[in-house]
């Protein structure tokens, strides 16, 4: 099965940017629909953005439209989001997430990364 690695969290001022990256090894990565998900102190996780095996369609939150990107380089096996505009509120625990299910089925993705924190401050 595939295991995920997250990188590229920090710690930002509102206003700024950041890029997260997720890289797959163990299975092969085109064969999974691939996700990022959030998740805040006292908070359920949530979906942030998804993508398609092909990279040719994408689902994104109401929360982070227009802002965030999601993105992903089969050849390389990694996924990204890139977040700008950031804003207090979008300080979380970013997971990477995998699925062998459509891109547009949050509920069946059941592989993940360890996470990456992502702290904006004000």
């Amino acid at each position: 099965q595939v295991q995920l690695v997250e990188s590229g969290g920090g710690l930002v001022q509102a206003g700024g940017s950041l890029r997260l990256s997720c890289t797959a090894s163990g299975d092969i990565f085109s064969a999974y629909a691939m996700g990022w998900f959030r998740q805040a102190p006292g908070k359920e996780r949530e979906f942030v953005a998804t993508i398609s095996r092909s990279g040719a369609s994408t689902s994104i939150a109401d929360s982070v439209k227009g802002r965030f990107t999601i993105s992903r380089d089969n050849a390389k096996s990694t996924v990204y989001l890139q977040m700008s505009s950031l804003k207090p509120e979008d300080t979380a625990i970013y997971s990477c997430g995998a699925s062998y299910g459509s891109y547009s089925d949050t509920a069946r993705f059941n592989f993940w990364g360890q996470g990456t924190q992502v702290t904006v401050s004000s």
